[in-house]
């Protein structure tokens, strides 16, 4: 089940509501990314007290680990971790993207050995629609090829192969192709949660438009904009981004996969997209790179050793009202494995904090003037 609801617009940037069997989303909003099972590091109360409306799952790791027997026997994700709260899960072409030289796609799908433990693995649309059925999430990605900026990944980069117009538009087409596959095995299955369709291309803007009209006539409950954030340039991805989620259907969700900084969303907001996701502030948080209201923070500088200060004096996370950033470069420092937990949380609720804002400012008429005391407020610094 799936309702959308949009409720407000100001320019392209738009504020709606989103159903799901599972709970209401109110969008625009950003998805905290829970690969295992977990988003790492923060419990899911933690989650719930900081705002997170829908968190993400991995089809591909949770097929290795802890397998679909499991999957099955606690009916779902949702029970598996504790979470009554919506949940998206991605199909596994991202992560079969990047295994690299260890797959190998045909028109059937993909042929890969375990990372885990080296099983032969076929992963097939049908398949990735089974295993997101068992994983009952509410909204479920197709299976797609996505698109690498870089031919041949790092080796392409080294030599600057990027991919050229006719293998994008090959990978496009396949991608297409299996997204008539999965709708198929979803109706099969009688899959009663919402899937989503994925627009590739590459940096093409015409192959986007090729891609879009394709998915467009097959009636999704939802579309997203995937192949992005791959190794291309910021310029390029925002390019990509400007010119093809405007036209993405208006009375339907639009996702950005895997974007991106605080100034990415809230320029993907003004694009017209409704829902995002990334790993950059739990990763970054683990690695003492902070994300504030004055710019970002990279805690590991001496200078914060003796600093009484917060991470942000402006934020009320329960990092931020309780401890200064004196003790969490001690705890980074140390290697104590509180340090990455409380500095995630901050992390977390900065981005969810910032998305409510932009939800406000929406429903207040002024996202325009929030999105340029934001760029003054980011350039400030800490």
């Amino acid at each position: 089940m799936l309702t959308f609801e949009l409720l407000k617009t100001e320019g392209h940037a738009r504020r709606a509501r989103l159903t799901l069997n599972h709970g209401v989303v109110e969008t625009p909003i950003f998805m905290p990314v829970g690969t295992y099972g977990t988003v790492k590091g923060v419990m899911p109360r933690s989650l719930d007290e900081m705002g997170a409306q829908i968190i993400l799952g991995n089809t591909f790791h949770l097929w290795m680990r802890p397998g679909l027997d499991v999957m099955a026997q606690f009916g779902g994700l949702h029970r598996f971790e504790n979470w009554n709260k919506p949940i998206l899960t991605d199909s596994g072409g991202f992560q079969v993207w990047s295994l690299g030289e260890m797959r190998k796609i045909s028109e059937e799908g993909v042929r890969f050995a375990s990372p885990v433990n080296g099983d032969k693995l076929f992963l097939t649309p049908e398949v990735s629609m089974q295993i997101q059925t068992i994983l009952n999430s509410d909204i479920v990605m197709q299976f797609d090829e996505c698109t690498p900026y870089w031919k041949g990944g790092q080796a392409g980069k080294a030599n600057g192969h990027i991919t050229t117009e006719q293998e994008a538009r090959v990978s496009m087409e396949l991608s297409l192709r299996w997204a008539k596959r999965c709708i198929t095995e979803f109706e099969k299955l009688r899959n009663p949660n919402a899937l989503f369709g994925i627009v590739q291309g590459g940096m093409f803007e015409n192959l986007r438009e090729e891609s879009l009209a394709g998915l467009v006539d097959m009636n999704l409950p939802g579309y997203a904009v995937g192949g992005v954030s791959v190794g291309e340039p910021k310029d390029e991805m925002l390019r990509v981004m400007n010119h093809i989620v405007h036209q993405l259907p208006e009375n339907k969700p639009r996702y950005l996969m895997g974007v991106g900084t605080p100034e990415d969303l809230v320029a993907g907001v003004a694009a017209g997209v409704d829902m995002f996701d990334c790993v950059m502030p739990t990763r970054n948080a683990r690695n003492g790179h902070l994300f504030t209201r004055f710019g970002d923070l990279r805690l590991r500088n001496a200078r914060y050793k003796a600093d009484e200060r917060p991470l942000d004096e402006t934020c009320t996370c329960h990092t931020c009202q309780n401890f200064s950033r004196a003790y969490l470069h001690h705890l980074d420092r140390c290697g104590e494995m509180l340090g990455p937990m409380l500095t995630t949380i901050h992390n977390l609720h900065y981005y969810l904090n910032l998305m409510r804002e932009v939800r406000e400012a929406l429903d207040a008429g002024r996202f325009g003037d929030y999105q340029r005391q934001f760029a003054l407020d980011r350039a400030r610094g800490v």
